[in-house]
């Protein structure tokens, strides 16, 4: 264990499961004070906060106001969120834009763009007065690539979260705020189980140079850099956490 984020209050958006999962595990095993929200996996919210003494907090981040009520509760019971991991998004299904109807195309952009932009107000009055704070995006190689087969939704929601990065570190960063973001590419998660084909995710992996999925613990390992003292000097940045497979 490193000293870098002990006792540090390190909130994860959807961080019951899959990558948010990861990333969970990831800071809880380093000290630090760790709370994460989910809506639909009760279950493997209570087994990971069992497994990691991290708080689960059942949220709702397509309601407007519920960033907020998400960030005062984790202040309320462990204090201002120092590290905030904008982890919550999600394909929702594959359409092509003819079958793309408006009410799944705000839907995506609520879950993988606005509440981003609500997380990030939500935590900023207590980084701000502190003169100090971290967060950490959690982008998608769709939001350079466009994304796969029928999820130019998806792909459109990510690649504002990508631009929106860029943005919050130039507005934030002279008052001692560092943003960057991760963009994962194939991770092997229920995302993958429940949207792609068998056929898909080994095309993917025969093109990774790599030659395989990556897992939770990779992405969790770039987020802990960038949240750590030796990323001290970046901003704005987004590392690809892809294999490879695509090279910017």
């Amino acid at each position: 264990m490193h000293r870098d984020f002990e006792g540090k209050v390190v909130l994860v958006t959807g961080g019951a499961s899959g990558i948010g999962k990861g990333i969970v595990e990831a800071f809880a095993a380093e000290g630090a004070r760790v709370a994460f929200s989910y809506l639909t996996s009760e279950d493997d919210a209570a087994r990971l906060a069992a497994d990691t003494g991290a708080l689960a907090i059942r949220s709702d981040l397509l309601r407007t106001e519920a960033a907020a009520e998400l960030v005062a509760e984790v202040k309320a019971k462990l204090g201002p969120v120092e590290i905030l991991i904008v982890n919550t998004g999600g394909l929702i299904r594959r359409a092509s834009l003819l079958d793309c109807d408006l009410e799944l195309w705000n839907e995506c952009m609520t879950l993988n763009l606005t509440s981003a932009f609500l997380s990030c107000k939500a935590v900023l009055p207590d980084m701000l007065a502190a003169h100090s704070g971290i967060i950490v995006t959690i982008s998608s190689l769709a939001a350079h690539n466009g994304g796969g087969m029928n999820s130019i939704h998806y792909a459109t929601a990510k690649g504002g979260l990508y631009t929106f990065t860029k943005g919050l570190a130039r507005e934030v960063g002279p008052q001692g705020i560092r943003v960057n973001g991760v963009a994962p590419g194939l991770i092997a998660t229920r995302f993958h189980d429940v949207h792609s084909t068998e056929a898909m995710r080994k095309g993917m992996v025969d093109q990774t140079p790599l030659r395989r999925e990556g897992t939770p613990a990779d992405v969790a390992g770039a987020v802990l850099y960038l949240a750590s003292p030796q990323a001290s000097f970046l901003a704005g940045e987004t590392i690809e956490v892809n294999g490879g497979i695509a090279l910017f």
